[in-house]
């Protein structure tokens, strides 16, 4: 459990006078950082403030005192001071931006919870509106390991001005016992960090099965499936950090970008299995690279830090596939998003979400988002996701938009370290067995010139070598012929 929270002072301080500055009457947003349970310690790094919703109102405002209180003979209070004020959120809308903001997060860096700037009355009075949007928020954006069943939640009142940090629990029924406060403190956190890099190549292999031999026949569900087998393989992975093992929980004392590789151990070939079952009538191959940054508190051991970076792995992929369902449930055509069939098989009305992989005949390549990253803060990155037909202003407009930071205006300062996008590809069963029996017409051509080929050359060489045989035996017998002479 998070008894304590420690905010970086720098961008905190950005983030209150921001908010002073424009006078607000109350505003909600996004909490970055990480919840530690080793250290029993929460870490902020920045305040994000959830934008404006599709109508342009903002998210969160301050329901007045009703009129009948207004009316009573003394003086109206002022809404700064008004007992009777309280919060007004739009939950769902909190929670959609923390689902996209968790996906431009990278290791050692989530939604951890949500920030409040109101008055002290509205904020006591609004206690359960502000668990449930905690919850969703936890919802929209969760983490990988389900351990932290905890999130944050920061106020900031003006009145008067002070900063306090309570413990939200995620219990099923919301109630005012489920806020503990924490003490929380400012001080050195986004410097003190220390940067972990990892690049991992993989080659994922599932089998697709006949219609009535397994449910999740989408490729949406395969791929989803894949994922889950692969987060099971790569927990158990070791990793070597710097070119030496890691064995223990010490913490890490040098500075600077230390690399990691990790190492999955030996696992039984399940595609062999797969090729042996009779309803197998394809593969689904998933390959490509993954390029992941952590960043991890100097009081934290090494073991976090590929803690992270694994799951970063994880989210990066499962990310990936959510933009592409997302974004392919409202296109048409079977080509967008980088997919290619080699077949009409394909019904062309169809999104990517709802391909039913045992009908397909030949064929089919599916692209992944590239990932880059962006400098967001104190050395940090942050990370987003380009289709291949998207340019980087719509990694800026993300930025601005989502992060509420300023566009990089430098392209040499955004990282590109996944030189090709991750690949999606589905093949027959035979493609994978016997190559040739799928183009039989191709492979035996090819085998057929080459085989021509070595006749011809063979019949060309023969003349020559039968010549030289005979000159060879001739020369032979003139010698023999010649000894036998003068010995007689």
């Amino acid at each position: 459990m998070v008894k304590a929270v420690v905010g970086d002072e720098t961008q905190l301080q950005l983030a209150e006078d921001r908010l002073s500055q424009f006078s607000l009457p109350a505003q909600v947003g996004l909490v970055i950082g990480k919840l530690s349970s080793t250290l029993e310690r929460g870490f902020v790094f920045d305040l994000v403030p959830t934008p404006q919703n599709d109508a342009g109102q903002p998210v969160c405002s301050v329901l007045e005192a009703s009129k009948s209180d207004s009316k009573k003979g003394s003086k109206p209070k002022s809404r700064t001071s008004d007992s009777s004020s309280s919060l007004v959120i739009d939950k769902d809308w909190v929670a959609e931006h923390a689902r996209q903001v968790s996906r431009m997060m990278v290791g050692g860096m989530k939604v951890v919870g949500i920030y409040v700037w109101a008055s002290e009355a509205a904020f006591k009075n609004s206690t359960m509106v502000l668990c449930q949007t905690v919850k969703g928020v936890a919802a929209a954006a969760s983490f990988c390991d389900d351990d932290m069943d905890e999130r944050l939640l920061i106020h900031i009142s003006y009145s008067p001005r002070r900063w306090t940090c309570r413990n939200c629990t995620l219990s099923s029924n919301i109630t005012s016992s489920s806020l503990q406060p924490c003490d929380f403190k400012m001080g050195r956190v986004l410097t003190s960090l220390q940067t972990f890099k990892c690049l991992y190549n993989f080659d994922l292999r599932l089998p697709i099965y006949q219609g009535k031999a397994s449910n999740s026949q989408m490729l949406s569900d395969v791929l989803c499936n894949a994922i889950s087998i692969y987060a099971k393989e790569l927990r158990g992975a070791k990793a070597m950090i710097d070119g030496n093992l890691v064995v223990n929980d010490e913490t890490c004392k040098t500075d600077g970008l230390h690399e990691v590789e990790l190492l999955l151990p030996f696992m039984k070939d399940t595609y062999i299995e797969a090729c042996s079952q009779k309803d197998v009538i394809g593969i689904v191959s998933f390959i490509g690279s993954v390029c992941s940054f952590s960043f991890l508190n100097s009081k934290e051991p090494i073991s976090q830090a590929i803690a992270d970076i694994k799951d970063d792995i994880i989210r990066s992929l499962q990310s990936r596939l959510d933009i592409i369902c997302d974004e392919a449930d409202g296109d048409l055509g079977p080509t967008d998003n980088g997919i290619t069939e080699e077949s009409n098989d394909l019904s062309s009305e169809k999104p990517v979400s709802e391909l039913v992989l045992h009908s397909l005949r030949k064929n089919c390549n599916l692209s992944f988002p590239r990932r880059v990253f962006v400098p967001w803060l104190a050395g940090t990155f942050i990370s987003d996701y380009l289709q291949s037909s998207e340019t980087l202003e719509v990694l800026k407009d993300h930025c601005v938009e989502l992060m509420s930071m300023e566009a990089p205006n430098d392209a040499s300062t955004i990282l590109e370290p996944e030189e090709e996008a991750l690949r999606v590809i589905t093949r027959s069963f035979w493609d994978v067995v016997v190559p040739c029996s799928s183009a039989p017409s191709s492979s035996q051509e090819k085998s057929k010139e080459i085989i021509s080929a070595e006749n011809s050359q063979k019949s060309i060489k023969s003349p020559k070598v039968n010549f030289i045989a005979a000159v060879f035996f001739l020369l032979l017998s003139v010698i023999v012929g010649y000894t036998l002479v003068r010995k007689s």
